[in-house]
């Protein structure tokens, strides 16, 4: 493994509280990088500088910067152009990363089924394709990343020219369609049980995978560095009391989720979206969590799942500070607990939350069926509730609660 030691360049945003999130998570997305980070430049500029984003003169200082402490790396807490990478390679001879490649470094590292594999290398090379500029220089940099060396797609890919790897994009697209495809057929034999389905979302490090193991007692890798999940992971859980539910887990948002990311793991996400309500899990002891929250509800919004049922999961409340602060927020925030997934804290008010939102999926009918529709009755025994049921002269009369999507195939028998 390779350490790389680095300076941090913050552009310092509008207030001193959203410069200090910034600041912040770049620092973590560094730590889950394995790069180690010397000292933070600061810098603020109304108007990015097209040549070089900080201006020369705040680029001749960072250069010092990197002289006087050692550090083989810059890591940019913006996205760059390939014209302002190469100006401040230049000026600092420093090797510099942008915020997205730094993410793409990350999902590199954790990405481990084969279809993680694929999407991180389709979102690396469509990163890489508009930096190509003919010199060979841009094509084998992102092999190494700001961590380890020889990570993703590799030299190997990235020394063709821009149709071999247009060529690679488009094989990329066609082996992910096909495994998507196998997991819709997977999904749509889940469909048929008609078994209630959730999926967690939230912010990276949010404690989704420790909420999953406590739901359904697995034992979902868990990791407080940021997207320690990547993979989709569904398991089966139960309402002590109630009725069983599937559980998918997701990969962490981010804000500011680079696109081509979110271009790559869409198939994933919203395979893992196709679902019947969302658990919500928004890391309460976090300062910026409410920050968090909005930024999940706005890439949920834009990939189409903002109106789906949603319990929002205050969690690691073992750890919040200003506890009166997040009370108030849950009281304002529709369908919403306070837990700790880490210690059990709240766990029979999240029971409820599901069995209510469960019970407000199924919806009831009375149904008369004639004997002849035999099949008809057999169906509805095994797909709903039935709460009543009397054999009349003409048929079968009962009265059931019925998942809404198996219930408008009883319109014809309904009374």
């Amino acid at each position: 493994m390779v350490i790389n030691n680095a300076v941090l360049a913050v552009s310092d945003l509008a207030t001193d509280y959203d410069s200090e999130h910034n600041s912040l998570e770049m620092r973590l997305l560094c730590e889950s990088a394995g790069v180690t980070v010397l000292d933070e430049y600061h810098f603020k500029r109304r108007n990015p500088d097209p040549e070089s984003y900080m201006g020369s003169g705040n680029a001749e200082s960072l250069k010092w910067l990197c002289a006087e402490l050692g550090a083989d790396l810059v890591i940019f807490s913006e996205d760059l152009s390939p014209n302002q990478i190469r100006y401040l390679e230049n000026v600092t001879d420093t090797r510099v990363v942008d915020r997205t490649q730094l993410i793409l470094d990350i999902f590199a590292l954790r990405a481990h089924s084969n279809e993680g594999k694929l999407q991180v290398e389709l979102a690396q090379l469509q990163y890489l394709l508009p930096r190509l500029t003919g010199k060979g220089v841009e094509m084998s940099r992102i092999s190494g990343g700001a961590g380890v060396a020889a990570r993703g797609p590799g030299e190997t890919k990235l020394e063709t020219d821009r149709r071999r790897i247009r060529q690679r994009i488009g094989a990329l697209k066609k082996k992910i369609a096909d495994i998507s495809d196998k997991r819709s057929v997977s999904s749509q034999q889940r469909k048929g049980l008609h078994i209630p389905s959730a999926c967690l979302v939230g912010y990276t490090s949010a404690g989704k995978s420790t909420l999953i193991n406590l739901l359904s007692g697995s034992l979902v890798l868990t990791d407080q560095m940021l997207f320690s999940t990547l993979d989709n992971t569904c398991r089966r859980a139960s309402v002590p009391g109630g009725s069983d539910f599937l559980i998918t887990d997701t990969v962490g948002f981010i804000s500011r989720l680079p696109y081509s990311v979110i271009a790559a793991f869409r198939a994933t996400i919203s395979e893992a979206l196709d679902c019947d309500f969302l658990i919500h899990v928004a890391d309460a002891s976090d300062r910026a969590f409410s920050h968090h929250i909005q930024s999940v509800r706005d890439i949920l919004a834009d990939m189409g799942a903002g109106d789906k049922p949603v319990i929002t999961v205050f969690n690691k409340w073992d750890l919040v500070q200003d506890k009166d602060f997040v009370l108030r927020l849950r009281d304002r925030t529709p369908d919403s607990v306070v837990i700790s997934a880490e210690t059990g804290y709240g766990l029979d008010e999240l029971y409820l939350r599901i069995t209510d939102t469960i019970n407000a999926l199924f919806v009831p009918v009375r149904v008369l069926i004639p004997y002849e529709c035999g099949k008809m009755l057999s169906l509805l025994h095994s797909k709903g509730l039935v709460s009543r049921e009397e054999h009349l002269d003409y048929g079968t009369y009962a009265e059931a609660r019925l998942p809404r999507s198996v219930a408008t195939v009883f319109q014809d028998y309904q009374v």
